[in-house]
């Protein structure tokens, strides 16, 4: 299958059209002088984000401190010990 595109001398076969339409530049669209630049209100926005992960981080550090060093079970207690303590909350 061939197929005739404006600006090329001859006949071009399909395989090779799918390339040469994708390498085409896109039509250049007017661009306002404003377009990708950074504006005060995204600075901001990531100051806010920044204040967010220090307290965050300040949270977690607290709470990873009340964490036991091993979560492995305590010894059982003897009776005796165990019978003095209880006396000694009433």
């Amino acid at each position: 299958m061939t197929m005739q595109l404006p600006g090329l001398a001859g006949p071009v076969p399909h395989t090779e059209t799918t390339t040469v339409v994708v390498a085409q530049a896109p039509q250049a669209a007017a661009r306002d002088e404003d377009e990708g630049k950074a504006s005060p209100i995204g600075l901001v926005v990531l100051i806010l984000f920044f204040i967010a992960v220090v307290f965050l981080v300040r949270s977690m550090t607290k709470h990873l401190k009340r964490v036991p060093a091993s979560f492995d079970k305590e010894p059982e207690r003897d009776e005796k010990s165990a019978d003095t303590e209880d006396t000694r909350e009433s």
